[in-house]
């Protein structure tokens, strides 16, 4: 593998002095694309620019997108295969630039046709993975999922060339959005990273998403990045972690809160990049405004916290209990040989990765979650992965229906009523069955 690169998206997250922050940000006309990005790249911060597609072209209804944009309907999102690669070069024109680099998220289990759309436009960044943008959104075969994403990356890598080197981003560390525990989406992570490389990627992101314990998830983006080190010797990658993508504070104080600490485990953790959410995120579309002063707020905390820093990992991160289960999954998956692919497809199939409450037919749907006294996620079932070794599960603590709303409400509620501080610790647990 040749050394980490020196230029795209991954090398100006890794050449950043403070943390990159980065807006989710997509509409559906050209016009409204383009003052979005002019004002995230002037924020007062270290920013990226995101144009997120929408629903119809995530799932290849274009035949829907090209309606909505004759008949002037709003769109969730960029149509970036409808309106083009010359429209979306014009719209970029000025903006996308190594000081100032575009990702294009998406959503896609067949996403062969968006990175074709946003390779022609000029755009080398992108996001997602052969699990993470499957199970959660779709109900295709995970075996199609993979062969559609392992084209997806050749087509990246094939386009890398002086002056361009292709980046794709783990959406592994964020599935089904809450009440994984945080060993999982950390394998899922590092496993789709490796499937990446294996199909000829050099510049990679791992993901993970905020959970309900601070110290919790400092833990996991440290375990992240020390499986990272072990794993990806000669990658070029970063950490980025996600603003919490459960069920969200309804009050600003609340959402500030919560985005408050996303900041300092980033900072702390040691990770590069930070997705961002606004104070408006659990009852509306945000404004390009609000997102620029999520960012922009968001930048000037991070200036205030102590960082972990981004070099190695310390031997402790090694030494904890979202570490060991996430080494067992990821050490599974590799026993199964080479392709990452097949062990991914043969490892579901198994059980041994087994995701809680996804309800695809690919997943085993034999884990289960819950969160305990202190406010941390658990097992309540790990049905056949092997990291029976390592965890002991509680079964006594399975979620009731009631029992899941709660949980699934845990955050929220806790936040909007004051429970929380941004780093103090969680004061009850979700309702379990006795």
């Amino acid at each position: 593998m040749d050394a980490p690169t020196t230029t795209g998206f991954g090398a100006f997250v890794r050449g950043a002095r403070e943390l990159v922050v980065q807006p989710r940000m997509g509409f559906g006309s050209p016009e409204r694309m383009r003052r979005g990005l002019l004002a995230t790249r002037d924020a007062d911060a270290t920013a990226v620019g995101t144009l997120t597609l929408d629903s119809y072209t995530r799932v290849g209804d274009l035949t829907a997108a090209r309606r909505a944009v004759t008949e002037g309907t709003d769109l969730n999102g960029y149509p970036l295969l409808t309106h083009g690669p010359a429209a979306t070069r014009r719209m970029l024109d000025g903006i996308d630039g190594p000081g100032f680099p575009v990702q294009v998220r998406h959503g896609s289990a067949a996403p062969q046709n968006i990175v074709r759309g946003l390779l022609a436009a000029g755009l080398h960044a992108t996001e997602g993975g052969p699990v993470s943008y499957c199970l959660p959104y779709s109900r295709t075969p995970l075996a199609d999922a993979v062969d559609n994403w392992t084209r997806a990356c050749e087509l990246l890598a094939e386009a890398r060339r002086p002056g361009v080197e292709p980046h794709l981003e783990s959406f592994g560390g964020c599935m089904m959005g809450q009440l994984c525990p945080p060993g999982l989406l950390v394998a899922l992570s590092l496993l789709e990273g490796m499937f990446f490389v294996h199909h000829g990627l050099r510049s990679i992101s791992l993901s993970y998403a905020q959970q309900t314990d601070p110290h919790q998830d400092e833990e996991a983006v440290r375990a992240l990045r020390a499986l990272a080190a072990d794993l990806l010797p000669g990658v070029d990658w970063h950490i980025v972690v996600y603003t919490y993508m459960g069920v969200y504070p309804r009050t600003s104080s609340g959402a500030r809160a919560l985005q408050d600490r996303a900041v300092r485990l980033a900072v702390r953790a040691g990770a590069q990049r930070l997705i961002v959410k606004t104070a408006v995120e659990a009852r509306r579309i945000p404004t390009v405004a609000e997102n620029v002063a999520a960012l922009e707020t968001s930048a000037h905390t991070a200036r205030t916290v102590r960082p972990g820093g981004p070099g190695a990992p310390d031997d402790g991160d090694r030494d904890t209990q979202v570490y060991a289960e996430a080494r067992a999954l990821v050490e599974a998956v590799l026993c199964l040989g080479p392709d990452i692919g097949r062990g991914l497809r043969t490892a579901f199939g198994r059980g041994w990765l087994d995701v809680p409450y996804c309800l695809h037919p690919d997943n085993a749907g034999r884990s289960a979650g819950y969160i305990d006294e202190r406010g941390r996620l658990g097992w309540s079932s790990v049905g056949a992965m092997p990291i029976g070794h390592v965890v002991t599960a509680r079964p006594a603590a399975a979620l009731t229906s009631s029992g899941l709303l709660d949980a699934l409400h845990h955050v929220e509620t806790r936040l909007d009523l004051g429970e929380l501080t941004a780093t103090g610790p969680h004061r009850e647990p979700a309702r379990l069955r006795s």
